[in-house]
């Protein structure tokens, strides 16, 4: 009995740090498309490098440079994951985490979809109140295809009314509690 106890908390550990290391991920993927450069910080190490191509980041740069890069090209960014990998060594974290970004572009003229994915070593340390947290240590992007798309859909009667995201607190998704607004509140196409 006290084996398969064992075996139990072995197995609950596991998966804890595996869903922990996914949020990591996945919230730092909505704090940028949501600007909060507060909120991307948080899923970095101080001493973190961010490689986006030619571009190198260290952490406490990377959130302000990262959002400067997006507000320079594009009015809106969307970061999906999707297949995600994750090879745990104790306290550190090797993951291969697919990517699929939707750019809309400043000219209005096109959407462009990125497909990539974030190559990370994640580390399990104490955070500022001494709990152990996992966050990115290292992140390497690879582009793999891209397909560019006519953004005249968002403008047509089809997406009349849905709520608009916005780079900011401001977006819907900061709101708690999570209430309906009627069809003339909020920011909406």
């Amino acid at each position: 009995m006290e084996a398969d106890l064992n075996d139990l908390a072995k197995t609950v550990g596991y998966l804890k740090d595996r869903q922990d290391i996914l949020d990591c991920i996945v919230r730092e993927c909505r704090a940028r498309d949501r600007q909060d450069v507060e909120q991307i910080a948080l899923c970095w190490w101080e001493d973190g490098v961010d490689e986006h191509g030619p571009v190198v980041s260290f952490a406490p740069d990377y959130p302000a440079r990262a959002n400067a890069g997006h507000k320079a090209a594009f009015h809106m960014t969307s970061h999906n994951i999707t297949n995600h990998l994750c090879e745990l060594d104790g306290d550190v974290a090797y993951c291969e985490s697919y990517v699929i970004g939707g750019l809309r572009w400043l000219d209005g003229e096109k959407t462009s979809i990125a497909f990539g994915r974030y190559i990370d070593q994640l580390e399990k340390r104490p955070n500022a109140k001494g709990d152990p947290e996992w966050r990115i240590k290292t992140r390497r992007c690879t582009i793999e295809m891209t397909a560019d798309a006519d953004p005249d859909w968002l403008h047509s009667d089809a997406i009349k009314g849905f709520l608009k995201p916005l780079w900011s607190k401001e977006d819907p998704s900061y709101e708690r509690p999570i209430t309906w607004k009627p069809k003339d509140e909020g920011v909406r196409w």
